[in-house]
């Protein structure tokens, strides 16, 4: 099984992947550019495009997919009237076969959207990596202005990604990893990782090459995800008197920042 991280070189910095099984069929998760995606898969084997949530920019090219492949689209069971030409409507906890060894497991993944999904690939029922649409990001978390709530994503993060292993690879829906290091350096100048991180980060061309971090690199240089540190605390403009208060603080300063 195989999957593909492919940049889609838009205005969003959006990621599209697809998963190529052992069987022969392919997902496409999040297309943008259904032309990339017919280039790359071939004729007659996209068995299914996989929205992780109804905002336009993961399913924009979803109508030409089903056009050219007359293939399926599966979703959140609360997109319903959200997203066109839905087919299957998914469940917490629902599991996919990926071929021999590898499944994929639906997450409810409330916070950006309410009808949001992530998907955890595992091999041989171990997590082994996490498309996460726009609910966890490297090194940041997705935004909750068009249909979310913060307190809503502060649980599913704390609940769902703070315990999974930390070699679980991540899999975001954009490219944001430059000003995400940048904003966990702005409230937390002290922090090693983030900045070596940077540093290796500033001698890419941002619009050809990208980093793949896994959740326990996240650990390190993820604000979200670090929200009992006392260097994160005590810069904050507020006393904090619980980790959910850091994170709604820190997410309303990420969007003023």
């Amino acid at each position: 099984m195989k999957i593909h991280q492919i940049y889609t070189h838009n205005f969003l910095r959006n990621f599209t992947y697809i998963l190529e099984t052992s069987d022969g069929d392919y997902y496409c998760v999040d297309p943008w550019d259904a032309g990339e995606i017919l280039k790359r898969v071939p004729h007659g084997k996209l068995k299914a495009v996989i929205n992780t949530h109804e905002h336009d920019d993961h399913t924009q090219g979803n109508s030409e997919l089903v056009e050219k492949e007359n293939c399926e689209i599966w979703a959140h069971e609360n997109a319903k009237g959200k997203i066109a030409g839905v087919t299957r409507y998914l469940s917490k906890d629902e599991k996919i076969s990926l071929g021999l060894d590898w499944s994929m497991e639906v997450m409810d993944t409330p916070g950006h959207t309410f009808a949001h999904l992530c998907l955890l690939i595992k091999e041989k029922e171990r997590p082994h990596a996490v498309i996460t649409g726009d609910t966890l990001f490297s090194a940041g978390v997705g935004n909750c202005h068009n249909g979310g709530d913060p307190g809503v994503l502060y649980e599913t993060i704390s609940a769902q990604f703070q315990m999974l292993p930390d070699d679980v690879i991540l899999y975001p829906g954009h490219e944001y990893l430059e000003n995400n290091l940048k904003f966990t350096l702005a409230r937390e100048p002290d922090n090693q990782s983030a900045t070596e991180l940077l540093l290796k980060v500033d001698k890419l061309n941002m619009d050809e090459d990208y980093f793949a971090t896994d959740l326990g690199v996240e650990k390190e240089i993820n604000t979200f995800l670090r929200l009992d540190k006392k260097s994160i605390r005590e810069h904050l403009p507020i006393t904090p008197t619980s980790d959910k208060e850091v994170f709604l603080t820190l997410r309303q300063l990420r969007n003023e920042w």
